[in-house]
């Protein structure tokens, strides 16, 4: 049998699934990349992967694809890993640059910008240094490990899965195992297996990754990220696509 391809995202938040992956018997019947999340989605649409680990939006540039697992990298509010950082409040802001490594999460900003907020900043892709902006009236994006201790260093910090809960009342589904063809359900059950496995073994996880006294990463593994694809946050992961299809 061909190994099956899966793309997952590097970031912190994806450690647990890894830990489960690689700790699992389910090793010799995968070929594992780890990527980007803008990659991730990007080998699938190309068929350079079979399963990946993608931002939700990025389901709408896919032919066909399928949740394939119950597990994903959700919130049931703020998740300090995403988030618009800004020198003014939101009402004020005349320019957004989006971040290079993101799909859902630009989409996010874009749905609450339209929808929540009510304001039409203009959007810039590709800045230079697009994070480091000075400009009073501009904002950025910016998503994953990278954001890990900023918090503080902006007067006006929005973070998208609270404000998404604020706007909506449901949790958010950043990413989602999704597959662009049919998987046989025994290896889904195999790969779930092993994606509990690592979940449930976050604690030995968090003796292995280096600390930070800028991040609780702890508190981020085991509280802020909440793992299980439940009927709620199927709900808002349909909700949330119907909204980028609007924009």
């Amino acid at each position: 049998m061909n190994k099956i391809r899966i793309s997952a995202v590097s970031y912190t938040n994806t450690k647990p699934f890894l830990y489960g992956l690689q700790d699992s018997a389910i090793m010799d019947k995968i070929e594992l990349s780890l990527d980007m999340p803008s990659d991730c989605a990007q080998k699938l649409i190309d068929d350079k992967a079979d399963i990946g680990l993608i931002p939700v939006a990025a389901t709408l540039s896919l032919p066909h694809w399928e949740i394939v697992s119950n597990y994903c990298i959700g919130t049931l509010g703020a998740v300090n890993s995403v988030f618009i950082f800004s020198n003014c409040d939101i009402k004020d802001v005349k320019t957004v640059q989006l971040d290079p490594q993101s799909r859902s999460s630009n989409n996010l900003a874009k749905v609450l910008m339209k929808n929540f907020w009510q304001v039409q900043p203009e959007l810039i892709v590709g800045a230079e240094d697009y994070s480091t902006s000075t400009d009073p009236n501009t904002a950025f994006v910016q998503i994953g490990d990278r954001t890990f201790g900023k918090a503080e260093a902006y007067p006006f910090v929005y973070d998208l899965s609270a404000e998404w809960l604020k706007f909506t009342g449901l949790p958010f589904v950043f990413a989602a195992w999704i597959a662009n063809k049919p998987i046989p359900a025994d290896f889904m059950q195999e790969f779930d297996n092993a994606l509990r496995h690592g979940l449930a073994h976050r604690h030995e996880l968090l003796k292995e990754l280096p600390q930070r006294a800028d991040f609780d990463l702890e508190d981020y593994l085991m509280h802020k990220l909440d793992f299980d694809l439940t009927e709620e946050k199927k709900k808002a992961l349909y909700l949330f696509l119907d909204y980028i299809k609007a924009l």
